[in-house]
C-alpha cells in the first residue's frame, strides 16, 4: 500500500438522474479516496451506484454536486475539451467489451491513444508490456484474429502504454473464461506491484475482487464498507451482509 498522496478523490459526490417525482439518485454524498500504486475493486449489489461511481470518477460523466480530484486537478471543473485531454493524458480504460478498433492490428490498437495525442511511442516500454502480456506474436493480428482474453490483454497494453495516472477498469473479466480472466487480473495486479500503477476496478465478481488489495462496498449509492486485503470469502460474506440489512 502506498503512503504518498491519493490517487483519486471524491468528495460529496452526488448524481441524480431526471427531475421531480422520478428522478433517481445515483449517488448520494459520496467521499472516498483511492491511493496511489493500488489496486481497489468497487462492488455492490445491482443498482448500487458501482459504475455511476466509476464514469464520475474518470470523468465520462458529469456530477451533479461534489467534486472528484484526479491528483491535484479537479476534473469536475473542466470543460469539455479540457476534459478530453485529461482522459487520453492521464487516465487509461479497460472495459468488458475490450473497445479495439476492428481495421486496425493489435499494435495499432495499443499504440493509438499515443498517435492521437501526438506523442512519441517508447519502444522500449511497449516492448516490455507486450512481452510480459504474453501478446508478442500477436502484434500483427486484427481483433477477429484473437481470443476475448487476448483482445483484453491488448487493451491493458494500450492503457498501460500512455504512464497513465490511474487505469479505470470496468468489468474487464466479464466476457472472458475463468482461465484467461485470472490471467487478465493476475496483470493488473503485477502492474500495481512492479509498475506502481494505480488501478480501480468494478466487478460482480468476489474472486475477481480477491485479486485487490482493497474492496469499496456500495449500497444505495453510498459507501457500505471497506475489505482489506480481501478473500472471495470475506468479500463474499460483505456483500450478504449488505443484502441482510437490505431485506
Amino acid at each position: 500500500m502506498s503512503d504518498s498522496a491519493p490517487a483519486v478523490v471524491a468528495r460529496g459526490l452526488t448524481k441524480v438522474y431526471g427531475s421531480g417525482p422520478g428522478s433517481v439518485t445515483a449517488l448520494d454524498g459520496v467521499d472516498i479516496d483511492f491511493s496511489a500504486q493500488e489496486f481497489t475493486a468497487i462492488m455492490g449489489p445491482s443498482g448500487s451506484g458501482k459504475s455511476t461511481l466509476m464514469h464520475l470518477l474518470a470523468g465520462l460523466d458529469s456530477a451533479t454536486a461534489g467534486q472528484v480530484f484526479l491528483g491535484q486537478t479537479e476534473i469536475t471543473a473542466l470543460s469539455d475539451a479540457a476534459l478530453t485531454k485529461l482522459r487520453r493524458d492521464r487516465v487509461g480504460f479497460v472495459f468488458q467489451s475490450f473497445n479495439l478498433l476492428p481495421m486496425f492490428t493489435a499494435q495499432q490498437n495499443i499504440e493509438l491513444p499515443l498517435e492521437l495525442a501526438g506523442r512519441k511511442v517508447d519502444n522500449m516500454w511497449l516492448a516490455q508490456l507486450v512481452e510480459t502480456l504474453g501478446i508478442k506474436d500477436r502484434l500483427t493480428h486484427r481483433p477477429s484474429e484473437l481470443s476475448g482474453g487476448q483482445q483484453q490483454r491488448v487493451a491493458i497494453a494500450r492503457a498501460l502504454l500512455t504512464r497513465p495516472e490511474v487505469i479505470f477498469a470496468d468489468e474487464p473479466t466479464g466476457n472472458l473464461d475463468s482461465r484467461s480472466g485470472a490471467e487478465v487480473l493476475s496483470f493488473l495486479r503485477q502492474s500495481v506491484r512492479e509498475f506502481g500503477q494505480t488501478v480501480v476496478m468494478v466487478t460482480h465478481d468476489p474472486a475477481a475482487a480477491a485479486y485487490a488489495d482493497r474492496v469499496v462496498l456500495l449500497a444505495d449509492g453510498q459507501i457500505a464498507g471497506n475489505i482489506t486485503d480481501p478473500t472471495s470469502d470475506s468479500v463474499l460474506a460483505g456483500l450478504d451482509a449488505l443484502r441482510t440489512v437490505n431485506l
